[in-house]
């Protein structure tokens, strides 16, 4: 987990110091815990198990909510042409075999919670529709509907497919088959009856939210549902808790996780809706929390910044989720739990990561991303992080996506080539960032963030401290990057250190004699100068992730040299030219 060191709010709302702590986020779950966990699944396909599975047979649904969401209409269309493709996986739906899958797991996500039934409603009517849906239903139901077994019993999932059965029921339960039918309704019965108990197992997150939404789904569509749908109400409200944090955050500090939890609390509004009942005043709450920081860490074309393994979402996606929830509010400057600072002025908005990064059990594919930063000028992206770790085609090498999550792939300052966080091989962060310091100060002149961490400090002996200052008319940023001697640790000779700024595709630059300056430009004509002092500036090659999960070329400025025991100052700036 994450503690925040309070300290006196000012007037405008901004925090002007604190000090966050990550406890325990090197650590995954413990052995016991997996042994246990473990021990725990094997239930499942006890007797004992299928007792509490067993129930009344649903005749019907009481009604069928509307999924407040469009689909992807390259996926769609692809089912339409008989394939299933996500991520650059492609998969032909007569050959799909449920019992022995041959695909990736995030393919296989797609598969069983059923989201690719969003897509297909997308470009389909239900005449054109029903008969994909229902064979790829009925190849779902032979392989899992009387085995339960992961994942397709997985509790998020079943929470997700709760949601897509019922939200697009006319495209699963159009048959005339009786025996179809029955069995379909039985099984989201019996997916009902697993999720009562088996909910609150799911990582806190978006993942424990969706197996609430389920449950609550679940009780307010399937007949004789009012002590399921009070079960689920209380759940998800402590699921809230231990998953959003009091700024509005998710846990997972993933922009993609925040997302996918603002669409199933929105998809479960729907459900209320539609037996025009009013959903609990947490779940209103929970939804006008989360949009502000969500805001927050969007650029000037409203699209994400790339955080933690997520990639740049595009502006007419996000706003689309958005307009779903109904809440109108402004971008939130200071997610202070969260992690996320946001610098604006003019047409320049900058976002920082100034938090340690996630806990360990809580996420897979985590960044180790403290102190960088993210640069926009209206529409135009300046200085990005390559990003799109959990978000890049099948087709690229696992090696790459896996580079993609270190230090080297975010603007910040790297030392000795080493993660400010340690990355495990199986996904999780090990030791590295524990305690990140903050001040910010907003002044009618500009706009100060000054924040270290302490990632470096064990194994090198040094703290990166990082400052940023935006001028109010949002055309000159100066930034200063120290590293300051921390403890008793101290290396014999010098340390090598880079600071990079990765740049955004079709930004082109043009270097000075001197090795300390270069003219930015951007594809819109405007330009940009960078000069840095305390080390030798070079030009690179880089990569960004795009929001269709593809690589692309781009450079990057990297401003290199070794610092003795003493420390060093690299201080630099970026003032827009014209």
């Amino acid at each position: 987990m994450i503690e925040v060191e309070e300290r006196p709010i000012e007037a405008d709302g901004i925090e002007p110091g604190k000090r966050l702590i990550r406890v325990g986020g090197d650590k995954g779950l413990s052995l016991a815990e997996r042994i246990s966990e473990r021990l725990y699944r094997l239930t499942w396909r006890t007797p004992i198990h299928g007792v509490r599975l067993k129930g009344r047979h649903p005749l019907k649904l009481i009604a069928v909510p509307d999924d407040p969401f469009a689909g992807d209409v390259a996926r769609g269309r692809a089912l339409l042409d008989g394939r299933v493709l996500f991520a650059g996986e492609a998969r032909e739906i007569k050959g799909l075999n449920f019992a022995k899958p041959d695909w990736s797991r995030r393919m296989g996500d797609y598969l069983h919670s059923f989201a690719w039934l969003r897509d297909l409603s997308t470009v389909a009517t239900r005449q054109q529709a029903s008969p994909i849906a229902e064979a790829l239903m009925r190849r779902w139901l032979d392989a899992h509907a009387d085995t339960v077994s992961e994942p397709a019993w997985r509790p998020d999932l079943w929470g997700r497919r709760v949601q897509f059965w019922t939200a697009h029921a006319p495209l699963i339960l159009s048959s005339t088959d009786l025996v179809y039918r029955s069995k379909v309704l039985n099984t989201l019965a019996r997916g009902a009856r697993h999720l009562d108990g088996t909910a609150d197992k799911a990582a806190p997150g978006a993942g424990r939210l969706a197996a609430w939404a389920g449950v609550i789904t679940a009780g307010l569509l399937i007949p004789a549902g009012e002590p399921r749908r009070k079960l689920g109400e209380s759940g998800l409200a402590k699921a809230i808790q231990a998953s959003v944090f009091g700024d509005g955050g998710i846990v997972a500090r993933s922009p993609l996780a925040q997302i996918d939890a603002l669409m199933l609390l929105t998809k479960l509004r729907a459900a209320y809706d539609v037996r025009r009942l009013e959903p609990p005043e947490f779940l209103n709450s929970t939804l006008a929390r989360m949009v502000p920081p969500l805001l927050g860490i969007c650029h000037g074309d409203h699209g994400l910044s790339s955080w933690q393994g997520g990639g740049p979402l595009r502006g007419e996606d996000v706003d689309a989720v958005i307009a779903a929830t109904g809440v109108r509010t402004r971008p939130l400057k200071q997610a202070r739990d969260w992690g996320y600072q946001r610098l604006a002025a003019g047409q320049t908005v900058i976002v920082v990561d100034a938090a340690p990064p996630p806990v360990a059990r809580l996420v897979e594919g985590g960044c180790g991303s403290t102190l960088a930063f993210e640069m926009s000028e209206g529409p135009q992206r300046l200085i990005v992080n390559c990003g799109g770790a959990r978000t890049l085609s099948i087709n690229v090498p696992a090696a790459l996506a896996e580079g993609l999550r270190t230090t080297a792939a975010h603007s910040t300052l790297v030392l000795a080539d080493s993660n400010s966080t340690a990355i495990h091989a199986d996904g999780t962060l090990g030791k590295g960032v524990a305690e990140v310091e903050l001040n910010r100060q907003e002044s009618e002149a500009s706009s100060r963030i000054e924040a270290s961490h302490d990632g470096y400090a064990k194994r090198f002996g040094f703290v990166h401290r990082r400052q940023l200052i935006l001028s109010a008319d949002g055309r000159d940023l100066r930034g200063e990057d120290m590293l300051l001697p921390a403890g008793k640790k101290r290396r014999v000779g010098e340390i090598g250190f880079a600071v990079r700024f990765h740049l955004a595709p079709g930004v082109q630059v043009s270097p000075t004699a001197d090795g300390q300056a270069a003219l930015l430009r951007l594809p819109s004509g405007t330009l940009w100068q960078f000069r840095c002092r305390g080390g030798a500036l070079t030009v690179e090659e880089s990569l960004w992730v795009d929001a269709d999960g593809r690589a692309q070329s781009t450079l990057q400025l990297v401003v290199s040299g070794e610092t003795p025991a003493g420390g060093t100052n690299v201080s630099w700036a970026l003032k827009r030219a014209m």
